[in-house]
């Protein structure tokens, strides 16, 4: 695998910013890894939480190393703090991880395809909940998203930050969340609905998480009306010894299962 950094300026946030990228390569003497690449190959945008970076995942996991089992990309963008919004006063964020950061990859690496059977989506924590809103909001987009420990309900009083500005920097007047295009349940709900939902769904909590709560909301809305997904809860805190092990069972059932 071929592991890349790259600086690049985005318009969407009027700024140099940075992602971290994971390529598929065709080497045979690599020992321990998979050595294949096909002419295009499908791509998994993987999103941090709240208090890192586009580095984390590769620093906290063996994401590298389980990417190369499938031949898969994986595109880790930076966020910093945004909720992935398009901030009431900051960056527009939504729009450039969603819009801008898999155009520009496309643009550089030939092998990454705009069809959705070949894009995938996945976050941790805030990022879980990135990860839902951006394929809930873009139908047809992505074949799965996953989401790990997901911070899904930022309308929910316990998530505002000492009654500091912070919550309405990112999402603007705390009572206008609930239902709106930041609102990931009731995203969920149209997308029912509208029968537009990815065809492969994984949601994973540990059973000692705060955030507990927030994704057996969203299986419940998911079983209710009997959409096929996966859930898992099992013990485990907000820790990556619990992530890297999702990340590892979300990449089996997004591209190794037939």
């Amino acid at each position: 695998m071929a592991f890349l950094t790259m600086d690049f300026h985005s318009d969407a946030l009027g700024m140099a910013t940075a992602l971290s990228v994971i390529l598929p390569e065709s080497a045979k003497t690599q020992i321990g890894m998979g050595g294949s690449r096909a002419d295009h190959f499908p791509t998994l945008y993987l999103l941090h939480g709240l208090s890192d970076d586009h580095t984390i995942w590769a620093r906290r996991t063996s994401i590298e190393r389980y990417a190369s089992r499938y031949g898969i990309a994986v595109v880790m963008p930076n966020a910093h703090r945004s909720w992935y919004c398009d901030m009431a006063h900051g960056g527009n964020y939504y729009t450039y991880i969603a819009k801008e950061v898999p155009a520009v990859c496309r643009a550089f690496f030939r092998g990454m395809s705009d069809a959705p059977e070949m894009n995938y989506i996945a976050g941790l924590s805030m990022g879980g909940y990135g990860a839902l809103k951006i394929a809930l909001r873009n139908p047809g987009a992505f074949a799965g998203v996953a989401s790990f420990s997901g911070a899904m309900d930022p309308a929910n009083p316990k998530h505002v930050y000492n009654g500091s500005s912070y919550w309405a920097d990112v999402f603007g007047p705390f009572e206008n969340i609930r239902g709106s295009e930041n609102d990931v349940y009731a995203l969920a709900e149209n997308a029912i609905r509208e029968g537009t939902l990815p065809k492969k769904i994984y949601l994973s909590c540990g059973t000692e998480d705060s955030l507990l709560p927030c994704t057996r909301r969203m299986e419940e809305i998911l079983t209710a009306a009997n959409v096929p997904h996966r859930y898992r809860e099992a013990p485990g805190n907000h820790t990556w010894e619990f992530w890297d092990g999702e990340i590892e069972r979300t990449l089996d059932y997004f591209f190794g299962e037939a």
